[in-house]
């Protein structure tokens, strides 16, 4: 597969990433840096007892002064898959739909590409973004071994893939929606939707019976709402993030194919 595409949107988008990735991990470092004055502090446990939506909320259960409870309830439930959806949900509706609006698709589309081959490089580059920003996330989230902040090592791994996965399904969505309306705006506003009541399912699902197995339907479940800092990503977990994105590329390449770009 050609990678000029790939190598082109990278370079585009390497300030923006760097930026986040920066600001990410010296967050997470003084996250992890922090735990030791607060791992004896029973009232935020209390405190999260005393208000559970608000816990719901932010995405925390269980113990907030456990290793998992602490890096959970301050990064890998909220802040990591925030700034995650950003990059991903801002490329997947640039990409294509951005580069539409601007008049750029138009001349790759006039170089020897496929469309097949356009989307796979844009899938790939959106993939390879997740990717760098999940290593930077997991190597800062290390640095909390020398601060008694000691999580399990296969855990954290595959705790730090299933945030990436996800950010990469919601980004796949916005390129498919890009792909087939050739609308920006409407790209990330369905996608940030999406993420949105896919958070809120999975938070709240334990405060609110009536939802009862609708956790099921939440991306966010899947990924970070199943205790996988404690437990690791499961395999049912992984193949349910794989599938959709499997889904969502072949969506993102039928409706690419049929575009009028006129």
């Amino acid at each position: 597969m050609n990678t000029e595409i790939v190598t082109l949107d990278l370079s585009t988008r390497r300030k923006s990433i760097i930026g986040y990735s920066l600001g990410m991990a010296g967050y997470v470092v003084v996250v992890v840096a922090l735990y030791p004055s607060f791992k004896d502090a029973t009232n935020l446990d209390q405190l999260s007892k005393d208000s559970p939506g608000v816990a719901a909320l932010f995405g925390i259960s269980g113990s907030l002064t456990s290793p998992t409870g602490w890096l959970s309830a301050n990064i890998y439930a909220n802040f990591f898959p925030l700034l995650m959806l950003l990059i991903t949900i801002g490329y997947g509706a640039t990409s294509l739909a951005g580069q539409e609006a601007d008049g750029h698709l138009e001349l790759v589309l006039s170089l020897p590409f496929l469309r097949s081959s356009v989307v796979a490089q844009k899938v790939a580059a959106l993939a390879l973004q997740a990717a760098a920003f999940s290593a930077i996330v997991f190597g800062s989230a290390i640095v909390g071994r020398a601060f008694e902040l000691t999580v399990d090592f296969g855990n954290l791994t595959t705790a730090t893939l299933a945030v990436g996965m996800l950010g990469v399904d919601f980004g796949l969505l916005a390129l498919a929606i890009g792909a087939a309306t050739g609308a920006r705006g409407t790209a990330i506003a369905i996608s940030s939707a999406a993420a949105a009541a896919s958070y809120l399912i999975s938070s709240m699902t334990p405060l609110v019976s009536w939802l009862g197995s609708a956790k099921y339907a939440s991306l966010f479940y899947w990924s970070v709402g199943d205790r996988q800092l404690e437990q690791g990503l499961t395999v049912g977990a992984f193949a349910v993030l794989l599938g959709v994105a499997i889904i969502l590329i072949v969506v993102a390449l039928e409706a690419f194919r049929r575009h009028d770009l006129s």
